[in-house]
């Protein structure tokens, strides 16, 4: 269910924690196009952000965003066909 609530803290919440372990599902399955993006975050020493903290971090930021629906539409977008 959507929520327009300010999230706290995403990264820490009970919420938080089932979509991170859902990106990391995602992340450890072939079946998906999972490749690090690039960043220009100092703390990335090689500019690339990984999958799960690059789309952790997006949904940290958009907190009107509803992430069970977020997810799954990432699994849709990576898809490997």
């Amino acid at each position: 269910m959507a929520t327009t609530k300010r999230k706290v803290n995403f990264f820490e919440s009970e919420e938080g924690a089932a979509v991170k372990q859902a990106l990391t599902d995602i992340a450890a399955d072939k079946a998906y196009n999972t490749k690090s993006s690039y960043s220009i975050a100092v703390q990335y020493a090689d500019h690339l952000i990984p999958f799960v903290d690059k789309h952790m971090n997006y949904l940290n930021g958009h907190p009107s965003i509803d992430p069970e629906q977020y997810v799954s539409n990432l699994r849709l977008i990576t898809k490997i066909r």
